[in-house]
């Protein structure tokens, strides 16, 4: 089975037992500070998870490209994907555990024929905090999984949430399918990473609250959110040995290996999986730069090449090989076929900047090594190779390649410790930075969603109607407001908008909310990128006569609480793409 007929068999099964069929959002998402990029089906449906009413009612499901950076030092190996498709159904305060259930198990077993006997489950085994999810295991129980394949593992294996310190959370339970090896020790389990149990889906029962002073209440609005991964069941489905062995990667792989010299399984790998993923961060109209989402794709983009010259693949090759992925995954995901050029023109521009930067870090080895050789040292100190690395950007292993050549030893493990201390210190930042959860919809926030639209009708009118939104960032703090214009914006430009902005804050406007067709939005006038992120059914607010813009909310019901709108900055994205910073006072 194909993954993309596994695609429609799963959408098919869930539009049969009555739910709606969402489309796929971004994988950078909008309005939601607290992640770089939409890490799972749930995302895009936090505001209806916590009490909106979805256009699409109550049983939701649909298909997600979700991207994880947490894994990338892990990708090379078998199972490990940085960019991934989800596949979820959700309930948004209709079924709860015992249907939820029923229909992961109809699906597993009649639609994918997958025998009971192959099939293992996990449920959540109770602490002090929440009782043993008793619930999911008689539900399972009487489908006829016998004890000795139902496990139950404490929270660190099923439990989701809170995202951040408080916030809807609850127990889930995980389906794994046992793909015949032996077991890794007596005690071999589904909690063991030794591949003998693969997870391919997963139930999370959003059933509590946990509150600030650390006790959890139960929720008035109990949801469901599930995740199978497509990539992962198609090579279960396939009989392959690993995600890279089904069709969505191996034209791909075979290329790759094709065009090496010292082809190795864990660069062939890592270069598959990061040409993917740095496509889809490019459709969403991220560039490689030194922060947040660009970061990530300058990192993905330089591992890449790093590992071409590794395995000597000349980066010449990178659009043969980007051709060569479109062609294979352009049936799953057709945006890629007319967005192709720009991929491949992102690609080039890294390469050749990462090239200057390999030019300019070997002309500082040469410094350091000539200093060394002065005093007699022959060992490269773990805090130079980090230095080079962090100062100039220039792998550690392309140091050791050179330290070898000019007959120096490298202190590699002395490199990964300074290595491990940066990581811990971006880690608490990016804690730090992402602290509040998913989807902060706290008051102040609720405020600065509401500006933002009334940003975007101040700019379409003083800059042009050619000005359309390219992202927004929303913290309690500020605003963040990205959108497409050619030049920098003037200082009276600057000051018009904010004025015009605060002269609507004032008006007292009314904040309304419609639901109505796509096209009928359209026809309205609602603003929007007109494409395939919308359902058919979709949310238009409406700030008075000034501003008309589809949008799942949350807003304030009148401008008049806004305050005082003042513009802090405005500065340059990309090419063509402008940011504004705002604050409420």
């Amino acid at each position: 089975m194909k993954a993309i007929e596994l695609r429609k068999k799963y959408l098919d099964f869930f539009e049969s037992k009555g739910h709606t069929i969402i489309p796929c959002s971004p994988v950078v998402p909008e309005n939601d500070p607290t992640v770089l990029f939409t890490t799972a089906g749930m995302h895009p449906l936090v505001p209806y998870l916590l009490g909106e009413k979805h256009p699409g009612g109550k049983r939701l499901a649909g298909y997600q490209k979700c991207l994880r950076t947490d894994d990338i030092d892990e990708v090379g190996d078998t199972s490990h994907l940085t960019f991934f498709e989800m596949l979820g159904n959700w309930s948004l305060g209709n079924y709860f555990k015992k249907e939820a259930i029923e229909y992961s198990f109809e699906f597993l077993t009649k639609e994918l024929n997958i025998p009971i006997d192959k099939i293992s489950v996990s449920c959540f085994a109770g602490d002090e905090d929440c009782p043993k999810d008793v619930e999911a295991y008689q539900a399972w129980k009487s489908l006829g999984i016998p004890d000795e394949r139902i496990y139950f593992f404490g929270k660190d294996q099923n439990w989701w949430g809170p995202a951040g310190k408080t916030g809807p959370c609850g127990p889930d339970t995980e389906m794994f399918i046992d793909i015949g090896t032996d077991k890794c020790s007596k005690n071999c389990d589904p909690s063991c990473n030794c591949g003998k149990y693969i997870e391919i889906w997963n139930n999370v029962f959003m059933q509590y609250n946990k509150k600030a002073d650390g006790t959890f209440e139960e929720l008035e609005q109990k949801n469901v959110d599930t995740g199978m991964g497509l990539e992962r069941t198609a090579f279960i489905m396939q009989g392959k040995n690993n995600v890279f062995e089904t069709e969505i990667f191996a034209e791909t792989v075979a290329k790759i290996k094709e065009l090496a010299t010292e082809a190795n399984d864990e660069s062939v790998y890592i270069i598959a999986d990061h040409l993917r993923a740095a496509a889809f961060i490019i459709l969403d109209g991220i560039v490689p730069t030194n922060t947040d989402q660009g970061y990530v794709l300058r990192r993905l983009m330089r591992r890449t090449i790093r590992h071409m010259r590794k395995i000597n693949l000349e980066t010449s090759n990178i659009e043969l090989l980007l051709e060569v992925q479109k062609e294979s995954l352009m049936e799953l995901y057709p945006e890629l076929i007319e967005n192709h050029e720009l991929i491949v023109n992102e690609f080039k521009k890294e390469i050749q900047k990462f090239e200057k930067t390999l030019i300019n870090g070997e002309k500082e080895f040469g410094k350091i090594s000539e200093h060394l050789k002065k005093q007699g040292i022959n060992k490269l100190s773990g805090k130079t190779i980090f230095r080079l690395y962090d100062t100039f950007g220039f792998p550690p292993e392309v140091t050791e390649e050179l330290a070898t050549e000019n007959g120096f030893d490298s202190d590699i493990e002395g490199f990964k410790e300074f290595f491990k201390a940066h990581q811990k210190k971006s880690r608490q930042g990016a804690e730090q930075k992402f602290k509040g959860g998913l989807a902060d919809n706290s008051e102040q926030t609720i405020k600065y969603h509401t500006a933002a639209h009334l940003l975007l009708g101040a700019l379409k009118r003083i800059l042009g109607e050619h000005v359309y939104q390219r992202g927004s960032n929303l913290t309690a703090e500020r605003l963040r407001f990205d959108f497409n214009h050619p030049q920098k914006m003037t200082d009276e430009e600057k000051q018009k908008v904010e004025e015009l902005v605060n002269e609507q804050i004032k008006r007292n406007l009314k904040v309304t909310m419609e639901e109505m067709s796509l096209e009928a939005a359209k026809e309205s006038g609602a603003d929007g990128v007109f494409d395939s992120k919308y359902g058919t059914i979709v949310k238009v607010y409406s700030a008075g006569d000034f501003s008309k813009e589809i949008c799942g909310g949350p807003h304030v019901e009148n401008t008049s609480v806004l305050g005082k709108f003042k513009i802090k900055k405005e500065e340059a994205v990309s090419s063509g793409v402008r940011r504004i910073k705002a604050i409420l006072e």
